[in-house]
């Protein structure tokens, strides 16, 4: 089976062990990136992988939260996180993390239970079955009623930077193209889209054309994000596509939640 599997961490030898090891024994072909915000985010909604391996070293508040920024994606359930580390990192990680559910191993690493559990990752087994300690963060799972807000936007830096800003009151889930919108509107319905006009491949105005067209979507409000440039053509399309308004970019935290406020009540 032909799995992404993404490895990560500040402990830079076991991360390129582990990828060794992945290719030779496994002939798997592993992404590495370094453990920085902004690159897990740009890789992760670029690669999309199924299992995520997080190597420990000497870790501190700042350094765990970097990983934070996978909380939607093992929310949803799209992501396995395996955490390779010592007790003490352990320890760090478990007081700072808001990732639902992790599951760690210990140094040094065992390798026939990390194919353990990627042997069962693959073949969907019950993870009971596993020889690995598995951490639930129940705060971290716990089931909320805030609205979801799908996020579309081919530029890295404003997806995440509306994320901050949304994620204290919504679930937010960022993609990047017109095609992986409807991807994720395949499996998932959104409360709401803020959806980029100006894109490659699919503009905005071409994605909401084929959303009010299919029966599955087209009742989903949509809120066009408008450099001030395009906002005159912007405005043109609100009487022919009927979206439910449109934000001008850069854009105010309290401008934003305002008009999804305005939107949803």
């Amino acid at each position: 089976m032909d799995m992404k599997i993404l490895v990560t961490g500040r402990n830079k030898e076991i991360a390129t062990d582990v990828c060794k090891h992945l290719r030779v024994d496994r002939g798997d072909q592993p992404v590495k990136c370094n453990p920085v915000r902004r690159i897990l985010f740009e890789v992760i909604l670029a690669e999309i992988p199924k299992v995520i391996i997080i190597c420990l070293r000497d870790e501190t508040k700042d350094t765990v939260q970097q990983y934070n920024i996978l909380q939607d994606a093992v929310r949803r359930g799209l992501c396995k996180v395996i955490v390779i580390t010592s007790g003490r990192d352990e320890k760090t990680f478990v007081k700072h993390t808001k990732l639902g559910r992790v599951q760690f191993l210990s140094r040094p690493v065992s390798l026939f239970a990390l194919f353990e559990i990627l042997k069962t990752t693959e073949e969907e087994l019950d993870t009971q079955q596993a020889s690995y300690r598995e951490y639930v963060n129940d705060a971290g799972l716990r089931a909320d009623n805030r609205k979801t807000v799908l996020v579309v936007d081919d530029d890295t830096e404003q997806l995440l930077h509306i994320k901050d800003q949304l994620e204290e009151f919504y679930n937010v889930a960022p993609v990047k193209s017109g095609s992986a919108a409807f991807k994720y509107l395949e499996k998932h319905k959104p409360d709401i889209i803020l959806l980029d006009y100006l894109m490659p491949e699919q503009d905005g105005a071409e994605v909401l054309s084929e959303m009010r067209q299919n029966d599955d979507y087209k009742d989903i409000p949509v809120i066009f994000l408008t450099g001030v440039s395009e906002k005159e053509t912007v405005i043109k399309l609100l009487s022919e596509f009927k979206p439910q308004g449109y934000i001008v970019k850069p854009s105010k935290k309290s401008e934003i939640v305002a008009k999804i406020i305005d939107v949803l009540g």
